[in-house]
């Protein structure tokens, strides 16, 4: 094991990179979801019209429709066959997250990622037991487990407690019962589960995941000799799991992490203070075996 995990995870990029180089992928991140509930809100709440409606359903500009294609299938379902409009919503929200990455809405869109990513900070910080960890594929049985519902029932079953709608909605038209919630998934991650929120149980992480199964976006630890062991990019990674293959492997073993489970959230690429891993195409199998020469502790550094 390396001496590099002894030290607070990020501190060696943060000596390397500064501190803005070293959250670029963070900070960009939190800049896409104050975005997208921005072009949302200031309808409400300024009477600029750029999008009517929520993450559910809306229309840019009276012109362009998006629809979550999770709702539009419950629905589908449920009976209710959507009009026109809402399928090409929902086709268009189809094609651009087989492309980019399906759980990229997890990380770059969903108002839920800044409280669980919190709870996360929070359960490292003071260092509170991993607790309760449910298989990673009890999401995906809640998946199916919806679409039956739906189907059964009549409803579009998951909007009943869907915390991405309900804060979304909330902030639109006022929070209410929404902040329960809000709280109730943080406490969970917080004290019961570690990331076991999105990363366990979010049926509409699981969709998503499965829709981007395919996608074009790729992290790639495209300079996987040069790695010192610092485990920093799975100190960060809200789906550790999705790394080991790429980074451990041998020979002409891909370097990209083809997992469905990545968000692409990008943190992986800020902690490396050796830049293993970068953002390219799942074409690019390109792998740079030449050894880094070894930086030197940071205690070493600022001696």
């Amino acid at each position: 094991m390396s001496a590099k995990t002894r030290l607070p995870t990020g501190q060696e990029a943060i000596a390397v990179k500064g501190w803005l180089g070293a959250h670029k992928w963070l900070l960009a991140r939190r800049a896409s979801q104050v975005f997208f509930l921005a072009i949302f809100l200031v309808g409400p709440w300024l009477g600029w019209r750029i999008v009517d409606g929520t993450l559910a359903g809306s229309r840019t500009l009276k012109v362009l429709p998006l629809t979550d294609p999770f709702i539009a299938l419950q629905g589908i379902l449920a009976g209710h066959w959507p009009e026109l409009t809402a399928l090409v919503g929902a086709l268009i929200v189809l094609v651009a997250y087989a492309l980019i990455g399906g759980r990229m809405y997890c990380s770059w869109v969903c108002p839920i990622n800044p409280v669980t990513d919190a709870a996360h900070w929070l359960h490292a910080k003071f260092d509170i037991p991993k607790g309760w960890q449910p298989k990673r594929h009890t999401r995906l049985w809640l998946l199916g487990t919806v679409l039956v519902v739906s189907g059964l029932t009549g409803t579009v079953a998951w909007e009943i407690l869907n915390p991405i709608t309900m804060v979304h909605r909330g902030l639109v038209f006022g929070m209410g019962a929404a902040w329960g919630i809000v709280v109730a998934v943080f406490l969970f991650d917080l004290f019961v589960s570690r990331r076991g929120w999105c990363g366990h149980l979010c049926p509409v992480g699981a969709f998503y995941g499965l829709l981007g199964q395919g996608s074009l976006l790729r992290v790639s630890a495209s300079k996987r000799a040069a790695c010192d062991d610092c485990m920093d990019c799975f100190a960060v990674c809200p789906e550790m799991q999705v790394i080991t293959p790429a980074l451990r492997g041998k020979g002409d073993e891909t370097p990209l992490i083809l997992s469905p489970d990545c968000t692409n959230c990008g943190r992986c690429i800020d902690v490396c203070s050796v830049d293993v891993f970068t953002f390219t195409h799942r074409f690019d199998r390109r792998i740079d075996d030449v050894t880094q020469p070894a930086k030197p502790h940071v205690a070493e550094k600022a001696a």
